[in-house]
């Protein structure tokens, strides 16, 4: 069955990108613990992280590096906390989540909506902070 995130990735459903290229995609977050809370998918289906071929695994670690790099640029912060849980989408995904403290760090802060024009604004940040580094 195809999984919301591969529907995300194809246009079925709307999704706020910072990041495309032939392995996977990083998009804003509908449900952010933080402001700038981005999640990193690789374009094929794969439930479980440790599934991952070697090549994606370092290929979506490494993408996440460059984003949480952006992350701290565009939304000042002491550090971007990662959780790699799985439980949520039976499809790998990275959130990325700028913190101040491990507090944040807690799916019970999760939003239960935020404006599409809100998530739009904080991946223009995040896009132009991936521009300068």
């Amino acid at each position: 069955m195809t999984t919301i995130f591969t529907r995300i990735i194809q246009g079925e459903i709307p999704g706020t990108f910072v990041y495309k290229d032939e392995a996977c995609v990083a998009f804003m977050s509908i449900n952010p613990m933080a402001d700038g809370h981005v999640l990193v998918i690789p374009r094929d289906e794969v439930d479980h992280w440790v599934d991952l071929s070697p090549y994606i695994a370092s290929h979506l670690f490494e993408v996440s590096h460059r984003i949480s790099r952006a992350l701290s640029v565009a939304f000042p912060c002491e550090k971007v906390g990662l959780i790699i849980a799985g439980y949520e989408v039976n499809h790998c995904h990275i959130h990325l989540i700028p913190t101040t403290n491990m507090g944040q760090l807690s799916f019970a802060n999760a939003a239960t909506s935020v404006e599409r024009s809100t998530l739009e604004a904080h991946a223009e940040k995040i896009t132009a902070a991936l521009a300068t580094l």
